[in-house]
């Protein structure tokens, strides 16, 4: 507490002792806050930068306000700390109100962590739900990317960790769209019911649950989970090697604790899974089009096929202009052209998602290029896959940076995914945020259409790419050999 107090600027993102544990004894209440945080830390992202960085948390706040989401879960956190920031306002506590308006969350750790804490907070519908802030201490780290709070590992020193805390004071709050993903699927006449062992679901879907039976979401004789997502949803073979990086950390974690590194196995894992070579040399690895069908909501209620190009094998439905670690699949379509004259900017609060197809990794690597886009397949409210017998033993499916293998059906039965709108949350963003919004008069009132782009921005782009790359999928490591892929 005196470490505290020592320094003026620290106070303002202190949480006393009272509001965090029911039944403290009220201390002095002389300053208010004007930033009050609490901190939620993966210990075990970013190798040992995770535990750093809980150190140094600790050391300059409230031991009780910073948690390793190792040890407590954070549902239970926000569920006792909204108990008693309600509890003391009812007793007439002012002190207790102006620090629930003003509170903000940090969440230090990869996308799919950020996204267990969206998600929570989402899913406990809390009055005046804060904003959340992301440290980057993933591979991709897409989530930060996207609304300024950078892509590399932070320091993890105390210095560092003050600097992070005024860009959070000074940062505006976002509104982002959330979607709802439901997985539908017959109960089987014998075996387990269950579609993924529940130790192999990523934090992205800790919400992903069958429904019970009173839920609207449940039909008689299916089974029915659900989740939900804030930056993507991708199938296919991206995800089939993100599946096969992640099960090799799980292995060897010791080994993935340096970005340079992870990337590098991303890269060699793509080329064994087949991401640069033939589909002839993968048969199992089916394009999209031969493992669903897809059907998107263009207008409320009324769905309409998609037609999936034969040579897709990977899709991507993109929320945020962050995938692949910083990379915009989308782009910026010219609307003069007739092909794309009904779409609309990609804002991220229009209740809209971006679906976008690729070929392969060599096809991904366009996105390197100044104006590099994927295949645009549609702009719409909703997308469903339906799976059905005979496609595939199984795909694999990734939300926000997590994948996970999912068995499609073996009878006639059909594995049925939809993604709806549900609901926004509250993100912060500092002045380097990329993502854009509707509502906003900061953002751009012209969209600036790819074929419009000058010659110094497109120089600005290459630089930027060549910076930030795309760390998990697509990127060449600076010191691989691109003749090994020949």
């Amino acid at each position: 507490m005196d470490s505290v107090n020592s320094d003026k600027t620290l106070k303002d993102f202190f949480m006393p002792d009272y509001i965090l544990t029911a039944g403290s004894e009220v201390g002095s209440r002389s300053h208010l806050p004007a930033c009050p945080v609490i901190v939620f830390i993966n210990s075990k992202s970013g190798g040992q930068l995770g535990g750093e960085l809980l150190v140094s948390y600790r050391s300059l706040l409230n031991k009780n306000q910073v948690f390793d989401l190792g040890e407590n879960a954070p549902d239970k956190v926000l569920h006792q700390v909204y108990f008693n920031l309600e509890t003391l306002k009812c007793k007439g506590d002012d002190f207790a109100a102006e620090i629930q308006k003003s509170l903000r969350i940090i969440v230090a750790g990869g996308d799919g962590t950020a996204s267990w804490l969206l998600g929570v907070v989402s899913d406990l519908k809390l009055p005046q739900p804060p904003p959340v802030a992301t440290v980057p201490l993933g591979t991709g780290n897409n989530l930060p990317f996207s609304f300024g709070w950078g892509k590399k590992n932070p320091g993890t020193d105390t210095q560092s960790v003050k600097v992070f805390l005024n860009q959070v004071r000074a940062a505006k709050e976002m509104k982002i769209d959330s979607w709802h993903i439901t997985m539908r699927m017959r109960a089987p006449k014998e075996g387990s019911c269950d579609p993924i062992a529940p130790l192999e679901l990523p934090h992205s879907l800790h919400a992903f649950h069958r429904v019970s039976s009173s839920d609207k979401l449940n039909m008689e004789g299916c089974h029915t989970f659900r989740g939900g997502f804030w930056n993507y949803f991708s199938m296919g073979m991206d995800a089939q090697v993100s599946y096969a990086f992640h099960s090799e950390r799980k292995l060897n974690p010791e080994k993935y604790n340096n970005q340079l590194y992870n990337q590098s196995t991303y890269l060699k894992l793509g080329c064994t899974q087949g991401w640069f070579c033939a589909p002839l040399m993968h048969p199992s690895n089916r394009n999209i089009a031969q493992l669903a069908k897809v059907k998107v909501m263009k207008k409320q209620g009324q769905w309409e096929d998609l037609d999936i190009p034969r040579s897709i094998r990977s899709i991507v439905c993109l929320n945020l202009p962050s995938f692949s670690g910083g990379l915009n699949p989308w782009g910026k379509p010219n609307r003069k052209k007739a092909i794309y004259s009904d779409l609309t900017p990609p804002y991220v609060d229009d209740g809209l998602i971006e679906v976008v197809g690729f070929r392969n990794a060599w096809h991904g690597l366009v996105l390197l290029a100044p104006n590099g886009h994927g295949t645009r397949l549609a702009q719409a409210s909703g997308i469903r896959f339906e799976f059905h017998k005979g496609a595939a033993e199984h795909t694999f499916m990734r939300l926000d940076g997590e994948p996970w293998k999912q068995p499609l059906p073996k009878d006639d039965d059909t594995v049925v995914v939809e993604i709806t709108p549900h609901g926004q949350v509250s993100m912060l963003a500092t002045p380097l945020c990329r993502s854009r919004s509707m509502y906003d008069p900061s953002s751009p009132t012209s969209y600036q259409e790819e074929d419009d782009s000058s010659d110094e921005d497109s120089s600005e782009n290459s630089e930027e790419r060549r910076k930030f790359g795309a760390a998990a999928t697509f990127k060449f490591p600076d010191d691989f050999d691109i003749s090994h892929l020949s």
